[in-house]
């Protein structure tokens, strides 16, 4: 009996100890987030909104059997059913409260605040355009109307009248699209972010505090620095919403990066800052709730040309630029080349910290590797869609040549968001499947290792079927765990809602009003922390002779060229259907 109870307690010592661990804090505090965000969107107002869906559903049928082209009333229904959404006094609470620094041209104070006499006065100059325009929509509208009612007393049977009355809808449609466009620049509603700024510091702090001590961090630190750290993120946000520097494509991740270096690298980061810089705790965190917008279709869709792209190239590279590193470069250390090869091909920190366990490297050279890394990452996850965009190359290529060659999740993110949606959830998925293999990579290099450079490690692996699922597992990144929960779990609500409830309550419910918000919060709050820990002048000390950045320029190079190369031919020439189905999604 004593032996049971001891089992029992043992087992949950063992539950519990999951928890020293940084990524099942992420799973847990995502996990909770999700589930308040589907209680609050999934209450009795979903049916109701949703019965209103079917009643403009059965409208749009029953004008598209009436009239060879969509008349007034369908695209009236069809408005209706596009501004349907979920709002309780706790969602649209929610929703102020995450709302990010709005758009500013001269004024930065305007992202934040401004008083019910300056939204007036903003929109004075636009108020009687609006009016005009209003008016002339109204009439277009009833001429359109007046237009219609003469071909159905003719039951449509004539052509000059439909086509008379279709350019008159047209017309409407596009006076009403100027219309509302002058309408938001008329009607300025005045707001003050620094309330809910407040609300939002004082939770994600909080929030993020919870598992720090069992983590063995610094608590206290932490919730002392964090507002800084806030602070800085809220200035990224607002720099990336200034007008021109906006459409420059300069964003909050690019300011977050910049103004956490210029900390960094002219006062240096206090000690409390770099307590609350927890870079991978965001970022982890962040990716389990962008799990459930990357939904299971897309992942199967991604398929084999997604597979290819990864777990083909990903040891391709390693080996090429390992060989490059030992043969061509010399370099004086296996270990370190090991590590920077692992760190550049496969996912960058995390693959550097296996390669590093796997080959026994000395800390010194995880260190090197991964300065160079968070630098290369940063530069690559800003520069790399600006060259996409511009070569006007589309968004599943550019997001899986991003996905297969940006060392950070994060910033694979990042730069895939800068591209669209379809770039951003392709750039993911390619990089999660990439990320699969760390353990398998961690398993071959100490075998290499074990075989071929140190022999005596030999006695210390378990190579054994068993052992070497135990190495992988080990190995494996476990918030991945998340975001594949997140995804399953959602998709498996997106089929039991339907095409309209999806939309309804999920995307512009649960997505648009919690998931993504928070989201970007911690994502801005992740890239603030990469910079805040960025020191150049104690990494200039670390690059011996050039070769360590050598190898990385030459190994990215290789990288860059195989995975577009395998990306092209996967996506354009072996599977160009898979392509249009993700671009159509």
């Amino acid at each position: 009996m004593e032996a049971i109870k001891e089992n029992k307690k043992s087992l949950k010592e063992t539950v519990l100890d999951l928890f020293k661990f940084e990524d099942y804090w992420a799973i847990l505090l995502a996990t909770i987030i999700l589930i308040f965000c589907v209680s609050i969107y999934m209450g009795s107002d979903s049916q109701s909104v949703l019965g209103k869906a079917e009643v403009y559903n059965s409208i749009m049928k029953s004008e598209g059997e009436k009239a060879p082209f969509k008349t007034v009333q369908w695209h009236e229904a069809q408005f209706d059913k596009n501004s349907l959404a979920i709002k309780t006094s706790t969602s649209q609470k929610v929703k102020e409260i995450l709302g990010k620094p709005k758009k500013w041209v001269k004024n930065p104070v305007e992202s934040i605040y401004l008083s019910e006499s300056a939204a007036k006065a903003k929109g004075a100059p636009f108020a009687q355009q609006y009016e005009d325009l209003k008016k002339e929509t109204i009439s277009i509208k009833n001429q359109a109307l007046a237009a219609t009612a003469l071909a159905q007393e003719k039951a449509f049977a004539d052509t000059n009248l439909n086509t008379a009355a279709s350019d008159l809808v047209d017309k409407w449609l596009i006076s009403r699209d100027k219309e509302n466009k002058m309408k938001s620049k008329a009607i300025v509603k005045p707001y003050n972010l620094i309330p809910n700024l407040a609300i939002l510091l004082a939770f994600i702090g909080i929030y993020f505090s919870v598992g720090m001590k069992k983590m063995g961090r610094d608590r206290e630190g932490f919730l002392q620095g964090f507002p800084a750290v806030f602070a800085l993120a809220t200035g990224a946000y607002l720099l990336g919403e200034q007008e021109t520097l906006k459409a420059w494509g300069l964003g909050y991740v690019f300011w977050g990066l910049v103004l956490g270096l210029i900390v960094s690298n002219t006062v240096g980061t206090p000690k409390k800052l770099l307590a609350a810089a927890q870079t991978e705790y965001f970022i982890k965190t962040g990716l389990i709730l962008l799990g459930s917008t990357v939904l299971v279709n897309k992942v199967l869709l991604i398929g084999i040309p997604g597979i290819f792209v990864t777990w083909f190239v990903t040891p391709v590279v390693l080996v090429l630029t390992f060989g490059f590193g030992d043969k061509i470069l010399k370099m004086e250390s296996k270990s370190l080349n090991m590590v920077m090869s692992a760190d550049m091909s496969v996912s960058g920190v995390s693959a550097a910290i296996a390669a590093a366990a796997a080959c026994k490297a000395k800390k010194e050279e995880l260190t090197l590797s991964v300065s160079i890394s968070i630098m290369f990452t940063a530069f690559m996850m800003i520069a790399m869609p600006m060259f996409i965009k511009a070569l006007n190359m589309d968004p599943v290529l550019g997001g899986a040549w991003i996905g297969g060659t940006v060392d950070s999740t994060g910033a694979v993110v990042a730069a895939g968001e800068y591209l669209g949606p379809v770039a951003r959830d392709v750039a993911a998925t390619i990089k999660m499947i990439q990320n699969i293999i760390i353990g398998v990579m961690a398993l071959g290099v100490a075998a290499y290792w074990s075989l071929k450079v140190d022999k005596s490690m030999a006695e210390e692996r378990d190579f054994s079927l068993k052992g070497s699922l135990v190495e992988i597992w080990t190995r494996f990144p476990k918030f991945i765990l998340g975001f594949i929960g997140a995804s399953l779990v959602f998709s498996g609500i997106y089929g039991i809602l339907g095409i309209d409830g999806s939309k309804i309550i999920i995307d512009k419910g649960m997505v648009n009003g919690l998931i993504s918000p928070l989201q970007g919060w911690l994502f801005c709050l992740a890239f603030t922390s990469i910079g805040l820990s960025t020191n150049f002048g104690e990494l200039s000390k670390l690059f011996k002779g050039g070769k360590p950045i050598t190898l990385y320029i030459v190994g990215k190079i290789i990288n860059l060229g195989v995975t577009f190369g395998a990306a092209y031919l996967m996506f354009h020439v072996v599977f160009p259907d898979i392509t249009k189905s993700l671009m159509s999604l």
